[in-house]
């Protein structure tokens, strides 16, 4: 669905970090590279953008 505006178990944002770990993930990064190049430093706020699964673009073809 859309990724949360901020971490379900500290309340850090982490709304905004979405588009950029997509952004390093394309520029070859692995994930836990991506993730410390944000400042994620959190296993809470981590697992919040490793486990998300972005379905808004498939639920929107059904109206």
């Amino acid at each position: 669905m859309i990724i949360p505006v901020r971490c379900f178990t500290c309340g850090k944002v982490i709304g905004n970090k979405w588009d950029t770990y997509l952004d390093l993930l394309q520029a070859d990064y692995t994930e836990g590279d991506a993730l410390d190049a944000l400042g994620l430093v959190r296993y809470c706020c981590r697992r919040m953008l490793m486990t998300h699964v972005d379905l808004i673009e498939k639920l929107l073809n059904y109206n």
